[in-house]
């Protein structure tokens, strides 16, 4: 029987997992590398068939009740002059019941919703998986050697899990040439659920906003460039890697940078997809941004990894046996994948202007819009493809189960 299923991650793709195969009568253990939960992180959107699974998973209150409440954007000048604002689920392209939420207060709501049912390893991680007849036997850097019916990477981009089962991380790397930086900083400028962004040159891009559940604010720097070399674990060297780009520029941005120096929570990565031709190979899966990162551009990637969960836990609950589960999960899930992925070139471009031209260009057609004949028709027509994609997925129906479990 496949009963006993190892998840690595616990951020939002592990935990949402974890509730949805103890909901079908499965025994989930989730292992994470970090100490503890981790807390805190950048502001992330639940749209579209997402926001239909965490109705089902009757948690919808609670994340409506922790959204950041944003009231509205603003794009300054140099000079913190504004230059155009938009209100926030215009800004977002929000629609109906989506929601926007910091990531750490999703993850945080999704742990304590499963750590009663679900066996959760703090401080440890995978360093071996070996396929055998009887299951998959996997070592961990400090528990002892286990044995589990299924292996699922829900570790992220920089997944460990797809790794060792996969190979490297670079041969399943869509590049964009663009990175990202966010940390926390203080809210220096008395920042009430509000975001300011400013383009300050060509190719790169900051915003600051405070959200409603904090008093402190993020900081996000956005910039282009080619490929470049730095050590993942080095944070002091990614810090001045952030630095160097952005040193001499105007607005607040010698502060912000000064003020991401101190941060404890500093996040660094490029702006980039996972891509991958399989999801699975044998006994070992891959979910959320470990096999389909859609990079932040997109702004669908918790989305995906909460449909994601719903639907390979349905379907391993629904099958008689792991390969036709998992087939049925790639199937499902490979077209809304594409789809969501899709949406992040474009939206790239609009983040950050390759040209001040450019950036002009798109500042006063923000502040024209209220202004603009057929405005209602042109947002419209701005915010299709990012609610098409978000429900290009039809969630089928899972009866739920106390004791059943398909076998191998």
């Amino acid at each position: 029987m496949t009963k006993n299923i190892l998840i690595s991650g616990a951020s939002v793709a592990g935990p949402a997992l974890a509730w949805w195969l103890h909901h079908h009568g499965f025994t989930p253990t989730v292992v994470e590398r970090a100490p503890s939960l981790r807390e805190g992180g950048y502001k992330v959107d639940i749209r579209g068939v997402a926001v239909d699974v965490v109705r089902r998973m009757g948690l919808l209150e609670q994340v409506h009740a922790a959204s950041t409440d944003m009231r509205g954007a603003a794009f300054v000048d140099k000079r913190g002059k504004q230059l155009a604002t938009l209100d926030a689920d215009t800004f977002g392209f929000r629609h109906g019941d989506d929601t926007e939420i910091l990531r750490g207060d999703l993850a945080e709501i999704l742990y304590d919703s499963t750590r009663e049912n679900v066996e959760y390893v703090f401080g440890d991680w995978l360093t071996g998986l070996d396929q055998r007849a009887d299951g998959v036997h996997v070592t961990f850097a400090h528990g002892a050697p286990r044995r589990f019916d299924l292996v699922v990477g829900a570790d992220g981009l920089h997944s460990g899990v797809r790794a060792l089962a996969f190979g490297p991380e670079e041969r399943f790397l869509r590049r964009f040439d663009a990175y990202i930086s966010i940390s926390t900083v203080p809210n220096t400028q008395q920042l009430d659920r509000w975001e300011l962004l400013h383009s300050a040159a060509a190719g790169k891009m900051v915003n600051v906003y405070s959200t409603a559940r904090s008093d402190d604010a993020k900081a996000a720097f956005w910039f282009s460039a080619p490929p470049l070399a730095y050590d993942r674990r080095d944070v002091d060297g990614q810090k001045d890697l952030v630095a160097d780009q952005f040193a001499g520029l105007g607005w607040e941005i010698p502060s912000l940078l000064a003020a991401m120096r101190e941060a404890d929570d500093f996040y660094f990565d490029p702006v980039c997809q996972i891509v991958l031709d399989r999801l699975s190979t044998g006994r070992v899966t891959l979910l959320g941004d470990a096999g389909y990162c859609a990079s932040p551009a997109s702004g669908q990637g918790t989305s995906l990894a909460l449909a994601g969960a719903y639907v390979l836990a349905g379907e391993l609950a629904a099958s008689d046996d792991v390969a036709t589960a998992l087939s049925r999960y790639e199937s499902e899930m490979r077209p809304f994948i594409e789809k969501n992925q899709a949406l992040a070139k474009t939206a790239l471009r609009g983040i950050i202007p390759q040209s001040r031209a450019f950036a002009w260009f798109n500042t006063r057609m923000i502040k024209l819009m209220p202004y603009l004949p057929g405005r209602n028709r042109v947002l419209e027509q701005m915010a299709r493809p990012i609610r098409e994609a978000a429900n290009a997925l039809v969630l089928r129906e899972f009866a739920a189960s106390a004791d059943r479990a398909p076998s191998s």
